[in-house]
This record gives structure tokens, C-alpha cells and sequence, in this order.
């Protein structure tokens, strides 16, 4: 009988501990059952899919997105939605090109670009949170605008990094590594773990939460909801400009038609798989950084098996239905 009870006791000692934490773990961080089948689809396609090289490269694919992706998880979880930040970047590169030709200065087209995205960003921000205009309007038309301005700006053709200190200056950054992770990819890291601070450790983090799940009494319990709506336009356009900077460093040139366009719907793909409810009012840094990752690899595992190019966004649709789809699922998923 001891040895039943005992048995006994450990079956409803994982039951009550350990059950939950999987079913939290599923629900909330599917990203991770994704990525890892991902994988273990790639090593199928390719026996060097799993290298360290060819992960690292994945990684590096997925930065531009990503960082991004790391503002749209603050503007869905507000329950809003940013289609303007493919433009933001075309434009805000461009304007950085000029200031690195001007100037040679590294310091001045970081700065430059970061003030450029923010700024866009805050004319988002200030129709949708002073206007009260629905976002999905604003960032439509501020998308055409912006990409207009950047065509006109660049006079319809390419602008090509010229100042001779490019090699010496810009390009390592893009280029670069400290042994084996490239700079690129640690600026990723590094500007995913300030946003999980800024979401999980401050007031604002909590502010944009409140607001995405009930902005009416978000607003009843004190909070300056058009100010926080400002403020989150306002970042995602920041790390759009940092994005832009790197652009710049990686590929040297910008092309003012095509530089960002379509990155609207990758973003909000990777902020999807990310597992951020496209409803508003929860989502997780860390998991849009998966997610931009997961959605390259999509994009490398579609190239192995010899996929068409074209059929990319059709499945990236098909994903962000699919993700939408699971969380209503998943929201509908009675608590133990």
C-alpha cells in the first residue's frame, strides 16, 4: 500500500505542478513546438540546416524584420496596427544615406536615422492617439505618403553610400562579427532585451497592456491612454530608423521604391507566430524575436525544397491566419 501511495503521490504532484506550467507553456509559447519542428523539418531538407553557420545565418536574416517586429508586438498588444513602417524604413534609410555621403559620420546617421524613424513615428502616433483616427486608416495613408516622399527624395532611382569612409566605417558593422555572432545580430539581442525590460519591468510596459485589454478602463483608472498610444507609435518608429541604420551598413544602398517594401506583412507575421494576440492585450518580446526567426526559416526551408519564390507570401498569409486562428482556440481553452 506504501508504495501505491507514494506512486499515487507523484502522479498528482505533476498533475498539480507540472501539467499547468506545459499548458501555459503550449498555449502561450507555441512559438518555441514551432520553431523546434521547423527545424527538425530543415534538417530534412539539408544536412548543414542545423549548423552553427547556417543557424547563425538564419538569425542574421531575420534581423531587419525583427527589430521591427519588436515595436508592431507594443502596437497590436495596445490593440492597434502599423502598416506604415515598410515606408518608415524606405525613407528613413534614404535620409541616411544623404547624411553619411554629407558627413562620414557614423554618430550623425545613427542619430539622424533614429530621430527620422521616431519622428514619422510620432506623426502616427499623434493622429491615432490626438485624432482618435483608427490606426488601419492612419498608417495606410502615412504608408503611400512616406513612400512618396522617399521616391521624390531620392529622385527615383537608388542612393548609393559614396563617402570613401563607408569600407572603413559603416560596412564592418553590417559585415562584422565578434568571433562567430555577427554585430548584427547582437544589436538584435540587445534591443530585444531592453523592449522584454521596458514590457515586463516598467509602468509604460504595463500602461500598454492595460490598454490593448480595455482601454475604456485603462482610461478610468488614470492612465493618459492618447499618450501612451503616441509613445508606442513613437518607439516602433524609433526601432524602425535603427533599422534603417543597419540596412544601410548591410546593403550599402537604397533602392527608394522597393527599400522596405512589404515589410508590413512580415512584421506583423513574425509578431503573429510570436504568439501576441492580434486582439490586443498580451503578447511577449521574446516571442516575436522567435518568431521573426521562425519565419525565416520558413523562407530558407520553402528555398531548400526548391519552393517558388512567389508562393512566399501566400504561405506567410496562410500563417498569419493560422496564428489568429490558434489564439481563438487557445483563448476558448478553459483554465484549470
Amino acid at each position: 500500500m506504501g508504495n501505491n501511495e507514494t506512486i499515487l503521490r507523484n502522479r498528482n504532484n505533476f498533475k498539480n505542478e507540472w501539467k499547468p506550467f506545459l499548458k501555459n507553456l503550449f498555449i502561450h509559447h507555441n512559438y518555441i513546438f514551432s520553431l523546434i519542428l521547423l527545424l527538425l523539418i530543415g534538417r530534412f531538407a539539408s544536412d548543414q540546416f542545423l549548423s552553427p553557420a547556417s543557424l547563425m545565418n538564419l538569425v542574421k536574416s531575420s534581423v531587419f524584420i525583427g527589430i521591427i517586429a519588436l515595436g508592431m508586438t507594443l502596437v497590436i498588444i495596445s490593440g492597434n496596427i502599423d502598416l506604415s513602417v515598410g515606408s518608415i524604413l524606405g525613407l528613413t534609410a534614404a535620409i541616411g544615406v544623404v547624411i553619411f555621403n554629407s558627413t562620414g559620420s557614423i554618430f550623425l546617421t545613427l542619430i539622424g536615422c533614429s530621430f527620422i524613424g521616431g519622428f514619422l513615428g510620432f506623426i502616427n502616433g499623434l493622429f491615432v492617439g490626438l485624432a482618435k483616427v483608427a490606426a488601419f486608416i492612419v498608417t495606410l495613408a502615412t504608408m503611400t505618403a512616406y513612400r512618396s516622399i522617399t521616391i521624390q527624395f531620392g529622385g527615383g532611382g537608388p542612393l548609393i553610400v559614396e563617402n570613401d569612409s563607408y569600407f572603413d566605417v559603416l560596412r564592418p558593422i553590417g559585415y562584422g562579427k565578434i568571433f562567430t555572432i555577427p554585430y548584427l545580430v547582437l544589436f538584435f539581442i540587445l534591443l530585444t532585451l531592453i523592449m522584454w525590460f521596458v514590457m515586463n519591468k516598467t509602468k509604460f510596459g504595463r500602461y500598454v497592456y492595460a490598454v490593448g485589454s480595455n482601454e475604456k478602463a485603462a482610461r478610468l483608472t488614470g492612465i493618459k491612454v492618447e499618450i501612451v498610444k503616441i509613445a508606442i507609435f513613437s518607439i516602433t518608429g524609433l526601432l524602425t530608423g535603427l533599422a534603417a541604420f543597419l540596412y544601410i551598413t548591410r546593403f550599402g544602398s537604397v533602392d527608394v521604391a522597393t527599400a522596405g517594401k512589404s515589410f508590413e506583412l512580415d512584421v506583423i507575421a513574425a509578431v503573429a507566430i510570436g504568439g501576441t494576440s492580434m486582439a490586443g492585450g498580451r503578447g511577449f518580446i521574446q516571442g516575436t524575436f522567435f518568431g521573426a526567426v521562425v519565419l525565416y526559416a520558413i523562407d530558407a526551408i520553402l528555398s531548400a525544397f526548391l519552393v517558388p519564390a512567389f508562393v512566399n507570401d501566400l504561405i506567410k498569409g496562410i500563417l498569419i491566419l493560422g496564428a489568429v486562428l490558434l489564439q481563438k482556440a487557445l483563448d476558448r481553452t478553459p483554465e484549470d
